[in-house]
């Protein structure tokens, strides 16, 4: 019993400075940005958490996902038809470059979840993912979001590998 109430002081003593190193590491600046052509693949934004203006001929939507704990071991892939645009992950973003028009965008496990946008030229769009608890897996969501929701997790959001 005393070397349970041990642990737990001791543990209890630790926990500030491991949450402070890991804010340290969330807020430090890791690059600059990396430009790639247009194409139906990702693109890499700026590390910083910050994105750039979208191309005059193309439209650019950030795929963002809140670090969490619940849900945060699930993974899953984003895709437009057959070709996979990026993983989201608990606190990762990637952003992908696409033509004006419609498109629609996939995520699934157990369940699917379709998201169709209508992309207009030279706009930024935000499209924020999301887990829910299903009944043997969690279960992936797409929804809009707006740039103010992106912006106030940037700081603990990282770019996708």
């Amino acid at each position: 019993m005393r070397s349970t109430f041990t642990l737990l002081a001791c543990s209890l003593l630790l926990l500030p400075a491991l949450a402070s190193a890991q804010d340290a590491s969330a807020t430090a600046p890791t690059g600059t940005p990396v430009a790639a052509e247009a194409t139906a693949a990702p693109v890499v934004a700026a590390s910083s958490g910050l994105v750039g203006a979208a191309p005059a001929d193309k439209g650019q939507i950030v795929f963002f996902r809140p670090s969490k704990f619940a849900g945060g071991a699930v993974g899953f892939k984003v895709r437009e038809g057959e070709t996979e645009l990026g993983k989201l992950r608990s606190g990762k973003y990637f952003i992908a470059l696409v033509e004006p028009g419609t498109h629609s965008y996939t995520v699934h496990s157990e369940a699917k979840d379709v998201l169709t946008m209508e992309v207009e030229a030279g706009e930024t769009y935000y499209v924020q993912g999301t887990i829910t608890m299903g009944l043997m897996a969690g279960r992936p969501n797409l929804s809009p979001s707006d740039q103010a929701t992106f912006d106030g997790m940037a700081a603990k959001l990282k770019l996708a590998d």
